[in-house]
């Protein structure tokens, strides 16, 4: 089994198209075509359902993306072990992260990324729900919450606790709470996903619901909505380090309670061998965070 055979499917598999996948490997789409019917010859399966103006993988073709990958990422990081000491990543790092970190975060720190490793390009999903890795053949995920029984690979980069926050005009015109019963008085902007806010009473884990006038399932809505002053929002610290530093908005502390502390976590496919693109892009994402740190 070739290894340029298994960077043709994975590139067939990215781009859902051979046309696409030939563009982004320089060659002819029909030399595409022979590479994967070859891989599928070779292994006895189908590999995509072709149409004529896409593909997409079979069940079969699903199942052994994984495998290909690693078996891509193990040469890729063989030679990046066994080069110059100055290795560049390359390849198309493909990642996930939520919605706000990734805007707030990810996004600005690209160009600098791409602009030092000219042949990387990143693929970015920026979501809050809890994308299936392995399935989707990801490299990375961004995560503000820790693995529970799973064969990922998963590493603290950063500390990211919730924190109570509103605007300026919001807290002058309804002024600031100081206690977990003077949020009742207030309106807060409530997302979704978390009708009850998360409180630490004495070393123990309350949930509280709250009330206000906006729910929404966004979570850069809620930032939003906290920055035009539409009442108190509980975000991570990370997602509103800027707007703070900035400031459009305020962290709001309790007497009597405190936030649930989260972190940033990277998290990985469960296997040997780490893409020197991902560890590139780790490494210059707690240059980015520790850059930020200072800044504030």
């Amino acid at each position: 089994m070739l290894t340029s055979d298994l960077r043709v499917f994975q590139a067939v598999a990215s781009a859902g198209s051979l046309s696409a996948a030939a563009r982004q490997l320089d060659v002819q789409p029909m030399q595409v075509s022979r590479r994967v019917a070859a891989l599928e010859e070779e292994l006895g399966t189908r590999l995509f359902h072709r149409t004529t103006r896409s593909v997409s993988l079979t069940s079969e073709g699903q199942l052994f993306l994984p495998y290909a990958s690693t078996i891509i990422d193990a040469e890729d990081n063989a030679k990046s072990e066994l080069g110059p000491a100055t290795a560049k990543a390359k390849g198309v790092l493909r990642m996930t992260a939520p919605s706000v970190f990734g805007q707030s975060i990810v996004v600005p720190m690209l160009s600098r990324l791409l602009e030092a490793h000219p042949d990387l390009s990143v693929d970015l999903d920026l979501s809050d729900k809890v994308i299936d890795i392995v399935g989707q053949g990801l490299d990375l995920a961004l995560r503000l919450a820790p693995l529970g029984d799973s064969e990922l690979v998963a590493k603290r980069i950063t500390s990211n606790p919730r924190v109570i926050c509103a605007s300026p005009d919001y807290l002058r015109r309804n002024g600031r709470p100081t206690k977990l019963t003077e949020l009742e008085a207030h309106h807060c902007i409530q997302l979704q996903a978390i009708p009850r806010w998360p409180f630490i009473i004495d070393g123990e884990l309350i949930r509280k619901r709250v009330n206000g006038r906006v729910n929404t399932s966004s979570v850069d809505a809620v930032r939003i909505a906290a920055i035009q002053g539409l009442g108190l929002a509980m975000l991570t610290s990370w997602d509103i380090i800027r707007q703070v530093r900035d400031g459009k908005l305020e962290v709001v502390e309790l007497q009597d309670a405190e936030m649930e502390d989260l972190s940033v976590w990277a998290v990985t496919p469960s296997r040997r061998f780490t893409p020197m693109r991902v560890k590139i892009f780790l490494s210059a994402l707690e240059d980015e965070l520790d850059m930020i740190r200072k800044s504030g």
